[in-house]
């Protein structure tokens, strides 16, 4: 029998930030696709925005990072792109807009782009 420590088990499934952005970045598209398809004033347009902002909230904290390898012109436009999807979210959550497309569409090109 095995007998793995917590911190073990998420070294394994953490061992590939990439791969686990890709994870989210995923959930919330599918978050935002299941949103537009009923409605902004819908529970699931709630919960998608909500999501959608947690994890841009989270991306910018880790692109403002000076420890960040990533070239300083790449992050700067990502921190450019995720305003963008902040505002955008705030936008369909005040219910100034009712469109998902644009904001599913920059999440599917940034997750794609995780790819490698």
């Amino acid at each position: 029998m095995y007998n793995l420590s917590y911190a073990e088990v998420m070294d394994d499934l953490c061992s590939d930030q990439r791969l686990n952005e890709h994870e989210a970045m995923t959930i919330v598209i599918e978050k935002l696709n299941s949103a537009s398809e009923l409605g902004i004033r819908s529970p699931e347009a709630v919960e998608a925005l909500f999501y959608t902002r947690r994890l841009w909230s989270y991306f910018l904290e880790q692109l403002a990072d000076d420890g960040n390898e990533l070239p300083v012109e790449t992050r700067a436009n990502l921190i450019s792109i995720g305003i963008w999807v902040l505002k955008e979210a705030e936008a369909l959550r005040q219910w100034q807009q009712e469109d998902f497309a644009d904001i599913i569409q920059i999440n599917s090109i940034i997750r794609d782009s995780l790819d490698g």
